[in-house]
């Protein structure tokens, strides 16, 4: 954990590992551009992964090579440690009105710990709202026409 904010590490969201990982997906060609933009790996989280596993479910080769990519470094997955216990329950209730996912709340939750501002998701509606400490706004990427 750094003390300054950092531009270069991004976390990534359901959405865009979804459209990654299926040519299907009407959002896979940008993702697929913007992640060959960044520098991995990129960062994201087990609910993440479980989200993104159920949409892929019909897809098991998708799967194996979400996995894959794990392990070979594209994407980090971070640890949610015992103060993400009382960390989660509060933001999950502080958006209530928005209903959050697992997956949302455990990503501002990293990117409150790990000084990551940058969220590659195609989630604009929920991702737009949530705030860090001291009311600052994410940076969403890519941008969406």
């Amino acid at each position: 954990m750094g003390s300054a904010v950092s531009d270069r590490r991004v976390l990534i969201d359901t959405g865009p590992l979804v459209a990654i990982f299926s040519d299907r997906d009407s959002h896979h060609e940008l993702c697929v551009s913007t992640l060959g933009s960044l520098a991995p790996p990129l960062l994201t989280c087990w609910p993440v992964l479980t989200e993104a596993c159920w949409l892929l479910r019909q897809r098991p080769d998708s799967i194996r090579k979400l996995f894959q990519s794990c392990k070979e470094g594209l994407f980090e997955l971070a640890t949610l440690g015992d103060d993400a216990l009382d960390w989660v329950p509060k933001f999950l209730e502080r958006y209530e009105s928005a209903g959050p996912q697992l997956a949302d709340a455990s990503l501002v939750y990293l990117a409150e710990r790990e000084k990551i501002r940058t969220v590659f998701t195609l989630d604009r509606r929920d991702f737009s709202i949530y705030r860090l400490s001291r009311n600052r706004a994410l940076t969403l990427i890519p941008e969406l026409s």
